[in-house]
């Protein structure tokens, strides 16, 4: 079976999935230069848990978890299943790597998890399983919740991290607006880290850079980002894929990480070359 990349995509404003933006034809895109997956596991900043959770139920309801957006979002769904054998494969990983895991079969899937899923796969055929988010959780163990992940790239499995590399709602501006120089610094810091696969750095957010507080107010929307990286970062590969910014001060950068000689990767650094 091929390996596949893991990794973090942007899911901007709820309103992305009725725009022009070029993040949503970034989107749209992805799943035609990628293998299809057997299944999608997805992590998102809207779900934070005290303890990590999974959701079980056989077919999680839409979640529109958010208030002021034009209607026509609110009529959207995305229908998928949700699939036992990774569920019960993403449990065992992570109770080996010693992190309790529950079940959770009312919680449905949140707009981080279902926005990038409906512009990326629209058939909602293949099955998604969303993993919570640990409230409190740092960059390391987001990071090494991620390495505990990494097998499942080898067993069809896509493994998508969902958030913003900039996230400060209090500075947005009208769609269109050109992004200020702190946000574009920190998404600079951000891929010359990757790029030259500064881990050590990385893992020092947010107590830097110095923009990390102004691009990340609080620091949840960040945090999907290292578990990617954890799970393709031994692979030695780790591209930008999509750059570009809505509302002004939401980065809607995008990552893969896992292994040069993918052929799953190699499509996607040619064509979307940074």
């Amino acid at each position: 079976m091929t390996v596949l990349p893991s990794l973090f995509l942007a899911h901007g404003a709820p309103d992305l999935v009725i725009s022009d933006h070029t993040a949503k034809r970034f989107l749209n895109r992805l799943a035609d230069l990628l293998p299809r997956p057997r299944a999608i596991l997805i992590i998102s900043a809207h779900w934070e848990t005290t303890t990590t959770a999974l959701t079980t139920a056989v077919a999680p309801s839409t979640v529109h978890d958010f208030t002021g957006w034009p209607s026509s979002l609110y009529e959207l769904s995305y229908p998928a299943h949700t699939d036992a054998t990774l569920i019960e494969r993403t449990k065992a990983l992570l109770d080996t790597a010693g992190v309790p895991v529950i079940e959770d079969a009312v919680r449905g899937y949140d707009h981080g998890a279902w926005v990038p899923l409906l512009l990326s796969y629209s058939d909602a055929e293949i099955p998604v399983v969303q993993l919570s988010m640990l409230r409190g959780s740092n960059t390391k163990q987001q990071f090494s919740f991620g390495q505990a992940l990494a097998p499942l790239r080898q067993e069809g499995v896509l493994i998508i991290g969902s958030g913003a590399t900039v996230h400060n709602l209090y500075e947005m501006s009208p769609e269109g607006t050109p992004a200020p120089d702190w946000a574009e610094g920190f998404d600079q810091w951000l891929f010359d880290c990757i790029e030259r696969r500064n881990l050590e750095a990385l893992l020092r957010f947010p107590a830097e850079p110095i923009t990390a507080q102004r691009a990340h107010p609080s620091i949840e929307h960040f945090l999907p980002i290292y578990l990617a990286m954890g799970a393709g970062w031994d692979g030695g590969f780790a591209r930008r894929l999509h750059h570009s910014y809505s509302y002004g001060s939401i980065g809607m950068a995008c990552y893969a990480f896992g292994h040069s000689t993918d052929t799953t990767i190699a499509p996607i650094k040619e064509r979307f070359k940074t």
